[in-house]
């Protein structure tokens, strides 16, 4: 009789273990993903030259990054991360200031991405840009 009553609780016992791990499992690579590397993306065509007006900026993507490009009033065209260096917030062009502002902690960088003012740790990650006829292409900084 004990030899029985051992053995229905070892399979009732293995029976809820199985359903709470087979509940859990679920959950628990719902919230830890794996990791996906990213193709590499060495550069982009972002649009033609024509499309982007003089002194101005536009976020584009860089693979699945933001990037901030800017068209200066004296025709230089200047590529660097859309993303703030203090907590990733994405940043914006200001034509009225000719600066780049992250709007979290009213930061600036100057079109060189250096900081000017906020709590940015480090400057902004530049992109190379070069014209292929009337296409802007972005490139990383070799």
């Amino acid at each position: 009789m004990e030899e029985r009553r051992g053995f229905l609780n070892w399979v009732l016992g293995g029976g809820i273990a199985a359903s709470v791990a087979s509940f859990l499992y679920p959950v628990i690579k719902f919230v830890m993903p794996p990791d996906i590397p990213e193709a590499p993306v060495h550069e982009v065509n972002v649009g033609k030259a024509s499309a982007f007006a003089a002194d101005s900026g536009k976020i584009v993507k860089f693979g699945n990054k933001p990037v901030m490009l800017v068209h200066t009033s004296d025709d230089q065209w200047k590529a660097f991360s859309g993303v703030c260096t203090h907590l990733n917030c994405t940043v914006q062009f200001r034509s009225d200031q000719h600066q780049i502002w992250c709007a979290c902690h009213n930061a600036f960088y100057d079109l060189n991405g250096k900081v000017l003012s906020g709590p940015p740790p480090r400057p902004l990650d530049q992109f190379d840009v070069r014209l292929k006829g009337d296409d802007v292409v972005i490139g990383r900084r070799a």
